[in-house]
């Protein structure tokens, strides 16, 4: 886990959680500021821990750039696409859809705030301000963390899976397993599309994040195109799914037997055979 340091700016508040308990942490990094983030790993880009508060984990997104030297990067793939930074529209949809999925009872995570900074930065001769999305999780490393997770820190947050064991499954990747499909069948019953099912999306308290590509009834995609589109996509979630769950077996060195996990699949309605050629 690495240090960086941050400078606090003043801020609008955009979006707010009702219920949030915890001030805004309105950071941006900064080499010469008198405040603290933590990147926890390379996998988490524009991500950082800001604070742990009893049994849950603050995160800030769009703070800048956390694995160079470097706070903010262009390597001009799209015009509004920097790194470092989140994307107003972006971080709305993620505020909005993360609520929406919440509510639905799927283990996610909580968000809290999204804050505009009042902070100028010049990107393509253009003045912007960069914006933030902050929320709380129980486990701020996601399943892409492995590599660079202790043994025992991965014992530690799996041991917990136990909690939601109710069928008593004999291996721990298939209670995971039951959790991450019972998730794809909320949402695909609901013609909800998450869009950007991985490893680096789910947490290791299992709980899924990352909105800001997702489609649902209630946000659908502006684009006419893509609002067309997106209904071919959900069979991939299945697939992306199986293969979350394999790895999560290769990483606690856990035996797969694949009629195992597909029978979790057939009592959620997702039959693997039928794409079979």
């Amino acid at each position: 886990m690495r240090k960086i340091e941050a400078k606090e700016y003043s801020y609008n508040i955009i979006k707010q959680n009702g219920s949030c308990k915890h001030p805004p942490f309105p950071y941006f990094r900064d080499d010469n500021g008198d405040k603290c983030m933590y990147s926890v790993s390379p996998q988490h880009g524009r991500s950082y821990l800001i604070k742990k508060e009893n049994e849950h984990y603050i995160i800030s997104k769009g703070n800048g750039f956390s694995y160079t030297a470097y706070n903010l990067l262009n390597t001009n793939e799209f015009s509004d696409h920097i790194w470092g930074l989140l994307l107003k529209e972006a971080a709305i949809r993620d505020f909005l859809i993360g609520g929406e999925i919440q509510s639905l009872g799927i283990k996610t995570n909580t968000m809290e705030y999204v804050l505009q900074l009042k902070k100028d930065l010049y990107v393509h001769n253009t003045v912007i301000k960069p914006y933030l999305l902050q929320y709380t999780v129980e486990s701020p490393y996601r399943l892409s963390d492995f590599p660079f997770m202790s043994l025992e820190q991965i014992r530690r947050e799996t041991d917990k899976w136990e909690y939601f064991n109710y069928k008593k499954y004999p291996k721990k990747h298939l209670i995971a397993a039951e959790i991450l499909i019972k998730n794809l069948h909320i949402l695909h019953t609901r013609k909800i599309l998450h869009n950007a099912i991985h490893l680096q999306n789910y947490t290791w308290a299992l709980e899924l994040l990352d909105f800001e590509l997702a489609r649902t009834p209630q946000y659908p995609y502006p684009n006419e195109e893509d609002e067309k589109l997106f209904p071919i996509l959900y069979n991939r979630e299945i697939i992306q799914t199986y293969e979350i769950i394999y790895n999560i077996a290769t990483f606690l060195n856990e035996k797969v037997v694949d009629e195992d996990i597909e029978s979790i699949f057939y009592e959620y309605d997702f039959n693997i055979s039928q794409f079979v050629i």
